[in-house]
């Protein structure tokens, strides 16, 4: 299984949407609030190649974006594929 970190912030819907997705898939994953870690957004803004918007998420060190992006994965049927 992939290692999925998540970039949130409070307040957004993209991120609720985004967890209940990956939980649906029974997928694990780190939650990194930008909002009470030190850095973390600029860490965030850094490894997504300066996007800004959260919900960002990783599996393993591969950004595949936010929540939009993921959704798309699981409607094509690809997302239970690449988390293994």
């Amino acid at each position: 299984m992939k290692k999925i970190t998540i970039y949130t912030g409070p307040f957004c819907n993209y991120c609720d949407a985004a967890k209940r997705l990956l939980d649906r898939n029974k997928a694990s994953y780190k939650e990194i609030d930008i909002s009470k870690v030190d850095g973390a957004m600029d860490e965030m803004i850094n490894k997504a190649n300066g996007k800004r918007t959260i919900p960002q998420i990783f599996f393993d060190d591969q950004h595949i974006g936010g929540y939009d992006e993921v959704r798309a994965l699981e409607k094509e049927d690809k997302l239970e594929e690449i988390l293994k």
